[in-house]
Order: structure tokens, then C-alpha cells, then sequence
């Protein structure tokens, strides 16, 4: 029986399987489809020098214990630290490392009928520039376009994503309101991505359009239900094993 008959979304593993591995590493991503997941969701930054990184932070401070910018560091700078997050993992993968979003495309065609959400942050669009961003993180995913979506809160940043590569786009919402929907309608994404805590009541349904919903920080299967009524056909989970095994004993039952 297919998961939509079920009332079961399809499952993105949120910056890869962040719960057992640390985020945004290729070791979380390889964990989240090697457990059956189709799409994985990762967060790219640039670094001083201009190489996208797949890093969700501006800083060291949470996966590193230190305090650097990522932004201030260059590649072969960054590339040197351990990024193993000792604050949840202690020493267990103390010779993890970033990875450039250059190796993540080398990467990415071994894992067949998997996409990629990648997300644009903010943060870097404000350092670099949008043309700088874009440039770099084109050129990096050229050859591996077909499995990616690009993601952003920066409307803006993924609509020229588009024009420039004709790849699908995604908008993450930062409010779930009349001016959001205004811009969404005119843009017409992809993806809309949403908080679970910004859901509407469940009689209201989320915006109908012509973009697939993804409700983000999922974590149990009758909220991933809940999601599902409400019209959304992703959910994004960092809780990737838990909620693969939670929907596998569903289409049991």
C-alpha cells in the first residue's frame, strides 16, 4: 500500500540523520539514504575564499566547540577542523570534517533516485553578495542539478537560482500570513516549506498552489499525520531512523 493511502508523507532526513550523526555531514547524509530515505536536506555557506560548504551555522560554536566565522575562514582553514559535535557526541566522531558542496556533488549520482534540498542561508547572501553565492554554488552542483532543489528563506535568491539553472526552487517561510501567500502565489514555487509550529487549524488546510508542501521539525508519526491532513506531502525530520521504523510499522498494521 502507498504511504499517501496511508495518510504517511514522505520523509526528508533535515540536514541528513542529525540525530545519530553530526548534521550536514556526508556521514549523516549517506546514514539517512543507506536507512531508505529520497531526500535528504542540507544547508550551504561560502567561506572566506568563496568555496560553498555544506554548514548551517555562520560560526564553529555549536558542531566545533569554537569560535571562528565560517565566513572568515578559508576553505583549507575550515576543512582542518573537526566539526564532530562534542557537545552531543563527545569524542565518538572526532575525525569528522566538513565537506565542500563540491564533494558533496561528487557524491550525490551514487545515490540513485535521491534529491537533495539544498538551502541557501541567509547569512552568506548578506556577507558575499547574492551573485558571488549564486555563482559559487552553480558551478559547484553543474553536473548533479537534476537531483537538487534549491532552497532559501531569501525569495529572491531562489527565484534567480531558477532563471540561472532551471532547477526547482523551494521557499522557506519565515510567517505563515496573507503577505506570505501574496508572494508565494506570485513566484510560484516548487516547494513551500513551513515550521510545524506556523500550521494552520487543521480545518483551514495549508495554501493550495502549485507547490508540494514540506512541514519541517517533525519528530513523531501522528504529527507526520497531522501534516499529511493538512495537505502537506513532505515532512522533514532530523529523528530520520525513529520515524523511518515508525512509518514501516504503519503499512504493517
Amino acid at each position: 500500500m502507498q504511504s499517501s493511502a496511508l495518510g504517511l508523507p514522505e520523509l526528508i532526513a533535515h540536514r541528513g540523520n542529525a540525530a545519530e550523526f553530526p548534521e550536514n555531514t556526508l556521514e549523516a547524509l549517506a546514514s539517512a539514504v543507506e536507512l531508505g530515505v529520497r531526500y535528504v536536506e542540507l544547508d550551504v555557506q561560502l567561506t572566506a575564499d568563496h568555496v560553498p560548504v555544506v554548514f548551517h551555522d555562520s560560526n564553529l560554536v555549536r558542531v566545533a566547540g569554537r569560535s571562528e566565522c565560517v565566513h572568515e575562514l578559508d576553505w583549507q582553514q575550515l576543512a582542518g577542523i573537526p566539526i564532530g559535535e562534542p557537545s552531543r557526541f563527545g569524542a565518538q566522531f572526532a575525525d569528522v570534517r566538513t565537506t565542500s558542496l563540491a564533494g558533496l556533488a561528487e557524491v550525490l549520482p551514487g545515490w540513485r533516485g535521491v534529491t537533495a534540498f539544498v538551502e541557501i542561508k541567509r547569512s552568506s547572501l548578506r556577507r558575499f553578495g547574492h551573485d558571488v553565492v549564486l555563482d559559487r554554488v552553480t558551478a559547484a552542483l553543474r553536473h548533479v542539478m537534476d537531483q537538487c532543489v534549491w532552497i532559501s528563506f531569501d525569495l529572491a535568491c531562489v527565484e534567480a537560482l531558477r532563471r540561472k539553472t532551471g532547477a526547482r526552487i523551494g521557499w522557506v517561510l519565515e510567517r505563515y500570513d496573507e503577505v506570505s501567500l501574496r508572494d508565494a502565489e506570485a513566484a510560484g514555487p516548487d516547494f513551500l516549506f513551513a515550521d510545524v509550529e506556523r500550521m494552520p487549524p487543521e480545518m483551514a488546510g495549508l495554501w493550495s498552489g502549485p507547490w508540494d508542501w514540506a512541514i519541517y521539525e517533525v519528530q513523531d508519526l501522528d504529527t507526520a499525520r497531522r501534516c499529511s491532513r493538512l495537505g502537506a506531502q513532505f515532512v522533514e525530520t532530523m529523528t530520520v531512523r525513529k520515524m523511518v521504523n515508525a512509518f514501516a510499522a504503519a503499512r504493517q498494521d
